[in-house]
């Protein structure tokens, strides 16, 4: 099965690559469970480049990004949505944790992310 590919602004890139070397403990904790298909199979993506946006973590698979919001985000909230609406207008679906959520409560995360998955898989 082929998948949508996103095209993204070349000079992303680079900031990406900048972000993924300077993680927040929630994002670093969050990746060390759906890093090597760890999470149900799936291949997820960190700071990944989506038309001009970055997300913190991407599986294309199921065109699914994962946000993990806190104090270390560089937008604001209205900023966030936009982008948040401009990605769903291309078929990217979010799910978003709260960075203390993360951190306190990893294993209710991995859940939901799961059952989100679960439910979601079944209707491709």
């Amino acid at each position: 099965m082929r998948h949508k590919v996103i095209p993204y602004q070349p000079n992303l890139k680079e900031l990406a690559r900048q972000l993924r070397q300077n993680s927040t403990l929630s994002e670093v904790l969050l990746w060390n469970e759906l890093k090597n298909r760890q999470l149900l199979g799936l291949n997820f993506d960190r700071q990944k480049p989506l038309n001009n946006y970055i997300v913190d973590f991407y599986c294309k698979q199921l065109m699914l990004a994962i946000e993990v919001d806190g104090d270390s985000h560089d937008y604001s909230y209205t900023e966030d949505k936009v982008r948040q609406e401009t990605l769903e207008e291309l078929g990217v679906r979010f799910l978003r944790f709260d960075d203390a959520a993360v951190k306190q409560e990893l294993s209710n995360v991995i859940r939901v992310i799961e059952g989100w998955v679960m439910k979601h898989r079944q209707l491709q």
